[in-house]
């Protein structure tokens, strides 16, 4: 029998069973049961529906964590419209090309990222501007509270296919524009399952939403958490003193984050009495660059939390490798800290190889570097609009396979580690940040005439972006303008986490004969005293 797999039979299949269950303990303190979260999500459906948004249409949620997203999401998707979020973290102008890219008819925003919208209002094609606290909004938006009080949760569900795109999650724009990564009710809906199968989530899971939703739909913990009755403990941000509160009060068993929040979790835990658990047994998955092992101990041994590392990107669910590995790691080992960071084995009905530039599969003996490709049904359908991108990802070296940039080694149980990126690409406390972006960008200060952004090791972030800059006088050694001022420069034309805070002034670049950059150089310099050439928190 072949029944179609559809991301609204996450809520539907909670509603049905753990319709009495608390679903959602909301930042603004109050506590919905599954039965509560779906009549407010029909009363927002209701609402889309009465604005013209159909199946089809794109409708952009910009929101922490809180309850109005995961109801948005839901919401949107039981109308067949795409959900497209946005990371929050960005600039008007971003927005603005994401909202036309994609030809949004409708936003909802949190109050805090309104204005950011509100900037570039009449130059993109929104018709709806809904948020969760109109009064707190400069301009004409629509309070979400008040739509949905005065709506019936009644709305027409339309038949979907599994095969038709339910979501465009946006990439870092890390080789030029940011891309739409097509999802469609299967991909999301297999690579949901993946989630609840490697990361053992269960109905009695109490999840601590650390990680944002907006990165791969909450790398599908919007869908898994919900689908399995589980609940749900919303964050407006990462606050280490909250984390810990919410973690003994709510009595959390699971949370997902970038490596950084495991150390800033540390940090406050070495400075204060706190308690790291609460009734429930902790487990923890963290993903981008994999943290030092110092820190896996850390989480381990003085935490008392299960840890393991994730390895992804957007065009893939994310979920392409696990160390959630308890046959092929001895809990007992001292080696089992730098085998949980490795990015693991492929999960269940996913091929993961690693290539050289042939195409040809390299020798898992742990030194040979090949590129990592991979194949399931969590990859994506394809870029927003974008088909020579999609099929050059597509092509490059293996047709039919995802090329991820990504080069590692192999050991001899399967499990990859990441040595270094074919992608100018720096992934720094869990955001992509693209080189490229950060070198047109200093480009346009007056006194530099050259530039050079690569990845530069760092022990809170895992990287962070370093500019080598010639200097327009060609003296490093008294050129016309400071560090500080080219971190000033890019922090008033950039989002605040892709911000230069470290640059050398240099007499030049090591270029090819054809004049390209030789980043590799600049790389091995910066990274000789390190292990590899990716961030280790």
């Amino acid at each position: 029998m072949e029944v179609p797999l559809l991301v609204t039979d996450f809520l539907d299949r909670a509603r049905t069973y753990y319709g009495d269950e608390e679903a959602i303990v909301a930042t603004t303190g109050d506590r919905f049961t599954y039965d509560e979260f779906g009549d407010r999500v029909d009363r927002l459906s209701a609402v889309l529906q009465s604005r013209g948004i159909e199946k089809g249409d794109r409708v952009a949620v910009l929101d922490p964590n809180t309850h109005y997203h995961l109801e948005s999401a839901y919401g949107i998707m039981q109308l067949g419209a795409i959900h497209t979020p946005l990371n929050y973290r960005l600039m008007p102008e971003d927005y603005e090309y994401m909202l036309n890219d994609a030809g949004v008819k409708a936003v909802v925003a949190d109050y805090e990222f309104a204005e950011q919208i509100e900037a570039i209002r009449d130059e993109v094609p929104v018709e709806t501007f809904i948020t969760n606290d109109a009064s707190a909004v400069d301009g004409d938006w629509e309070d979400f509270e008040t739509l949905i009080d005065g709506a019936e949760p009644t709305y027409e569900r339309p038949e979907m296919s599994e095969d038709e795109v339910i979501t465009i999650n946006y990439t870092s724009g890390t080789t030029g524009d940011p891309k739409g990564v097509m999802r469609t009710h299967r991909t999301e809906s297999l690579h949901a399952q993946l989630v609840t199968i490697h990361h053992e989530i269960r109905d009695d899971d109490v999840y601590l939403w650390t990680l944002p939703m907006f990165h791969v739909n909450g790398w599908g913990h919007i869908y898994a958490i919900t689908g399995m009755g589980a609940k749900h403990v919303c964050t407006r941000g990462v606050d280490a003193e909250e984390i810990f509160r919410q973690i003994t009060v709510e009595d959390v068993s699971f949370l997902c984050c970038a490596p950084t929040v495991l150390s800033l979790l540390d940090e406050y835990r070495q400075e204060n009495d706190v308690a790291t658990e609460g009734d429930a047994p902790m487990r923890v998955t963290a993903a981008g660059s994999a943290p030092p092992e110092s820190v896996i101990e850390t989480v381990e041994e003085e935490f008392g939390w299960h840890f393991r590392q994730l390895y992804g990107a957007t065009e893939t669910g994310p979920l392409i490798g696990t160390s959630a590995t308890r046959r092929l790691i001895d809990e007992d080992s001292d080696t089992r800290f730098g085998l949980k960071k490795r990015q693991g084995i492929a999960p269940l009905a996913t091929e993961v190889e690693v290539v050289d530039d042939d195409g040809t599969e390299v020798p898992w003996d742990d030194e040979t570097v090949g590129e990592i490709l991979v194949r399931g049904n969590q990859v994506m359908e394809g870029y927003w609009e974008k088909p020579d991108e999609t099929e050059k990802a597509f092509t490059e070296k293996r047709d039919g396979w995802f090329h991820t940039g990504d080069l590692a080694v192999v050991n001899e149980d399967g499990m990859i580690a990441i040595q270094d990126r074919e992608k100018d690409i720096i992934i720094s406390g869990g955001e992509n940040i693209s080189s490229i972006e950060l070198e047109d960008t200093l480009f346009d200060h007056p006194d530099v005439s050259d530039v050079a952004v690569i990845p530069s090791p760092s022990e809170k972030w895992g990287e962070t972006p370093k500019a080598f800059v010639v200097p327009t006088n060609d003296d490093p050694q008294n050129p016309p303008v400071s560090e500080d001022e080219l971190t000033d420069f890019t922090r008033e034309r950039l989002a605040g986490y892709k911000v230069v805070h470290r640059v050398e002034f240099v007499k030049t670049l090591p270029k090819t004969t054809t004049g390209k950059v030789q980043k590799y150089e600049l790389r091995e310099t910066e990274w000789e005293d390190e292990d590899g050439m990716v961030g280790q928190g």
